[in-house]
């Protein structure tokens, strides 16, 4: 399989919405451009733990759909008497025993666009079964453009706000259908070269970058070349090939159709041309008598006059300017976005001004009280930090751009930069390479990292913390001591929000214990629904 970046990129979201876990993933795209493909693709790169059950032909009634997803997760139900609770009943049971085993259960539908109202509605219930910490099911829709636009239905909103990621996925550009027809026939150990370059650009013209009719038309070319006893394919190949295989290509019908148009606009044109030019003296051998004028009783004047008092009266109308739109890669290329400005747009954030003299970096950072925390990520763990953070974005292999994320918009899934730009998430992710930067301050001032078999006030915070956390008051002799039974209570909390369990209270660690119990001190990022 050729993965251009377009393909590239909609495999990750597909793959990050299932590491995700819970709500909606939702890949749409023309008809040829691979999605079913690109699902064919996602199977072989599963997790072990995660179980599938894929649907292929979603033209089925809710009960239909629910039996042939019992089916697929190999759920035993009764074939004579289905009935939507028997089966939701079954599905729930099963899905709690796969979860308590530790796995999980993605289900991913193909074609959605065909999918009812009702199914739908129906699709969104499945995704109430949860349990108290985590959703059992995840859910994948991919589908043609007319998704979207179903999606965008009042009646289907709330359908709509649980999707978590999406993606379109686009044709190929004229340089990746380069790389697609050479790739192809490097595969099959061809000459790469065999298609001439502007062979290559009536292929692009012809299949407007749709990989389907790309493998259309190359099929029939070499089919034509063999027949004509051609070593290349030149462009009148390509073009004898699409009018064999392309329906509309066929330039008959359009010409004909353009001529017939022309006439008909002669036509007017001249009938026109004799009505307003030439207006007939005699209808009929009758003259035609001249009408009276009649002059008005009121005198213009007047009329006029008032008219441009009123006008004068009326205020000036003030134009407001909007705030022309731009899109993420054209406005993250700007090279002034550099981790020295990025660094000191944070500390205004936290109200600390760094000086201009020389670039900022994290011992200016130190030196105003917080802390750098550096690392690489998944969006979902930067966003449950809930701090301002710095985004490095690659743009080149060599060339890096930073900007400070601020807040999120989850049911557009719009991310907004800087306070006053918004993207869409996944332009976003396209250049995100999952390293950040969080400027945080310590709930105590020397605090940093906390680790067992010491004793410090640290430990009491960090014991405090825990027991806020679980609603339950532990003791101890020696409170201040990081014991054992303190560290297995901190691996299970370490556990539970996905950190790395290591019994050590780091940075990040510190962070989400802080959030959990309060930091009304520290600057969040503005996540609203």
């Amino acid at each position: 399989m050729y993965m251009s970046a377009r393909h590239q990129e909609g495999l990750a979201h597909l793959l990050y919405g299932i590491n995700r876990g819970g709500g909606f993933v939702a890949l749409t795209g023309e008809v040829g451009t691979g999605k079913t493909t690109l699902c064919h693709c996602l199977l072989q790169q599963l997790p072990s733990e995660i179980d599938l059950a894929l649907i292929l032909n979603p033209k089925l009634t809710a009960t239909e759909l629910l039996a042939a997803i019992c089916d697929e997760l190999g759920v035993i139900y009764d074939k004579n008497l289905p009935t939507l609770k028997n089966l939701i009943d079954l599905l729930n049971q099963h899905l709690l025993t796969v979860h308590a085993s530790g796995r999980r259960t993605v289900l991913l539908i193909d074609e959605a666009q065909n999918l009812s109202l009702e199914v739908l509605e129906q699709i969104r219930l499945l995704t109430n079964l949860e349990t108290s910490k985590s959703k059992l099911l995840q859910i994948i829709l991919v589908g043609q453009p007319e998704l979207k636009q179903l999606l965008k239905r009042q009646d289907l909103r709330q359908l709509n706000q649980r999707i978590t990621a999406r993606y379109h996925l686009l044709p190929l550009s004229l340089e990746e259908t380069r790389a697609y027809i050479r790739h192809r026939l490097s595969v099959c150990n061809g000459d790469p070269d065999l298609f001439k370059p502007g062979a290559i650009r009536k292929i692009y013209k012809f299949s407007s970058g749709i990989p389907r009719v790309i493998n259309i038309l190359c099929d029939r070319a070499l089919l034509g070349a063999y027949s004509a006893n051609a070593r290349v394919i030149k462009p009148n190949i390509i073009k004898h090939a699409a009018r064999e295989s392309l329906a509309e290509t066929d330039n008959g019908a359009p010409r004909t159709a353009t001529l017939l148009s022309l006439i008909l606009l002669c036509c007017i044109a001249v009938a026109v041309y004799i009505a307003g030019f030439h207006p007939p003296s005699v209808v009929k051998g009758k003259k035609i008598q001249a009408t009276k004028v009649i002059k008005p009783i009121a005198k213009p004047e007047q009329v006029i006059k008032t008219q441009l008092t009123e006008q004068k009266i009326q205020p000036p109308v003030e134009k407001k300017t909007a705030k022309p739109k731009i899109n993420f890669n054209t406005w993250i290329n700007d090279p002034g976005f550099t981790l020295n400005a990025a660094l000191q747009e944070t500390l205004k954030i936290w109200g600390k001004v760094l000086p201009e003299s020389h670039p900022a970096d994290c011992n200016d950072v130190l030196a105003a009280g917080l802390n750098c925390l550096f690392g690489k990520a998944s969006w979902k763990e930067v966003l449950a930090m809930n701090r301002p953070v710095i985004l490095e974005f690659s743009m080149t292999a060599e060339e890096k751009r930073y900007a400070v994320l601020t807040g999120i918009r989850q049911s557009q899934s719009m991310v907004q930069l800087y306070n006053d730009r918004a993207f869409p998430l996944a332009d976003v992710l396209k250049f995100w390479n999952g390293y950040y930067l969080i400027v945080w301050k310590s709930p105590r001032p020397d605090m940093k990292k906390i680790y067992p078999a010491r004793s410090s006030n640290n430990v009491l915070w960090l014991r405090q913390q825990l027991n806020v956390i679980s609603g339950t008051q532990e003791t101890s002799n020696n409170p201040q001591f990081f014991d054992e039974t303190l560290k297995k209570r901190l691996i299970n909390f370490q556990h539970q929000n996905h950190l790395v369990e290591d019994g050590i209270a780091g940075a990040q660690t510190i962070i989400y214990l802080d959030n959990i119990t309060g930091s009304a001190d520290s600057p969040h990022l503005k996540i609203t629904d």
